[in-house]
């Protein structure tokens, strides 16, 4: 095998400076701030949907969760002297608008609509999981302690959520 460390596509030589990666960092950020302010106003309109309190609670946790993502994000654009930017979030807001139509189509199924609920939170969540991710190792690079605490927090969240999700799918599946 012949590696050519000292060539252009060498992981060694890849260095986006501090303002590109703060701009990079911005962008994704801004992509995530807006789907939850996106989600935020949908999530409530899950409550009506489910039909099963133990998911309905759960959805209730989300929106708490989501609120305190969107101020530490708020808190990440002060730290950064950054206001957030109206940017493309066509992706995520079209997983969760195709989310909420897959939902009404199991509408007089009660068992299905809420699998559907949980089957689109969760990829929700993880989207938002590996978002986080990311933007964590950003906010290392640009060696910001407290900007990567705050991400962390939110992923933390995130993760929590899919899991009480995955618990709450296995009563619908396995029982």
């Amino acid at each position: 095998m012949n590696e050519k460390t000292n060539s252009p596509d060498s992981w060694e030589h890849i260095n986006l400076g501090s303002e590109r990666l703060k701009k990079f960092f911005l962008m994704h950020l801004d992509r995530i701030y807006g789907a939850k302010l996106h989600l935020i106003t949908k999530l409530p309109m899950l409550l009506v949907e489910a039909q099963f309190t133990v998911l309905k609670n759960a959805i209730e946790d989300t929106v708490a969760n989501v609120e305190k993502q969107i101020a530490r994000m708020q808190l990440i654009y002060t730290l950064l002297d950054a206001d957030p930017a109206k940017g493309s979030i066509k992706g995520v807001t079209g997983l969760i608008d195709d989310a909420f139509e897959a939902i009404y189509q199991q509408q007089g199924e009660a068992e299905l609509q809420d699998l559907s609920i949980i089957f689109y939170l969760q990829n929700i969540e993880s989207v938002e999981m590996a978002s986080f991710q990311v933007l964590q190792m950003a906010a290392v690079k640009m060696h910001n302690v407290h900007v990567n605490k705050l991400l962390k927090d939110n992923y933390d969240d995130a993760k929590s959520d899919r899991t009480l999700l995955l618990l709450i799918s296995s009563k619908y599946i396995v029982t």
